[in-house]
């Protein structure tokens, strides 16, 4: 059996900012963890079950434009069946804002009784928005609050700081940097994280080649009439032959005239990642 590569990164901001978000906790109310839709259980931080205990808490399956409709349906099931809030979402959707506005005053009603029973005063919930890099936190926090005040970016670390940040809708969000964790217990969750560019390309934690390998064994299963019409592979070929056919069909070519493998790999991991390619969950809901 191949061994799985073990991909890991974990930059010091990342170390510095899970201590401050921990001594941000006695402010929040309200935990909003940002997954991938794509890789729900990859993308998951298994540190922020510790860090919301106690809190409200809602999970956000960003970017589920681009994974597949039935699968993200089952994980937001999943959740809801352990007693998690969770939505999907498309950032770029009003209606699907609006669903995650509907229930962050939801869980702020259930706050403002909690804080009656209690002879507590009630203030604005105050909600902590936490994610691996490049999930699209900021985005969503733009959303939210209704302007552009969290920095965006189509790559990981943009969001270095923490900042508190104010909604016209009354509750108050806590922009945090893209978090990971030290070690990743299974090679696996490196691999997708990697995938979806959670991690820097040019860190070249995964070779490109060898990422578009693993694209097009999923391709084969999930969308093999796009990898045939639009470059000619099929289950037969070998991983050469593959790159060969992606490198012909975009015209990389080498000055020598060899096919350019990894520029052909490059391509195809971005067209994946914009689901270019087709529709991507590469995690089952169990």
């Amino acid at each position: 059996m191949e061994k799985k590569r073990d991909v890991q990164w974990y930059p010091g901001h990342m170390a510095k900012a899970i201590r401050q978000i921990r001594e941000q906790l006695k402010l929040v109310d309200l935990v909003i963890e940002v997954l991938d839709a794509r890789i729900p259980r990859s993308s998951g931080n298994p540190e922020m079950d510790g860090i919301a205990q106690g809190k409200l808490r809602l999970i956000v399956l960003a970017k589920s434009d681009l994974s597949c409709p039935d699968v993200t349906r089952q994980w937001i099931k999943s959740y809801e069946h352990a007693g998690i809030c969770a939505v999907a979402v498309d950032a770029r959707s009003k209606k699907d804002i609006q669903t995650v506005v509907s229930r962050i005053m939801q869980l702020a009603e259930e706050k403002k009784e909690r804080d009656a029973r209690r002879g507590i005063r009630f203030r604005p919930v105050r909600a902590l928005v936490a994610g691996i890099p490049n999930v699209g936190k900021s985005t969503l926090i733009n959303s939210l609050s209704s302007r552009a005040v969290a920095k965006t970016g189509n790559k990981p670390g943009v969001t270095k700081g923490q900042q508190w940040i104010k909604s016209k809708r009354g509750y108050e969000l806590l922009d945090t940097p893209g978090l990971l964790w030290p070690k990743f217990s299974d090679p696996i969750v490196g691999e997708h994280l990697a995938m979806i560019g959670t991690m820097p390309d040019d860190l070249e934690l995964m070779p490109a080649q060898e990422m578009a390998e693993h694209i097009i064994r999923y391709g084969l299963e999930a969308w093999p009439e796009t990898l045939s019409e639009q470059y000619g592979i099929v289950p037969t070929m070998n991983v050469q032959e593959m790159l060969d056919a992606v490198a012909q069909s975009i015209h990389a070519v080498k000055s020598g005239g060899d096919p350019d493998h990894d520029k052909a790999a490059r391509v195809l991991i971005d067209r994946f990642r914009k689901g270019q390619l087709g529709k991507v969950s590469l995690e089952e809901c169990e």
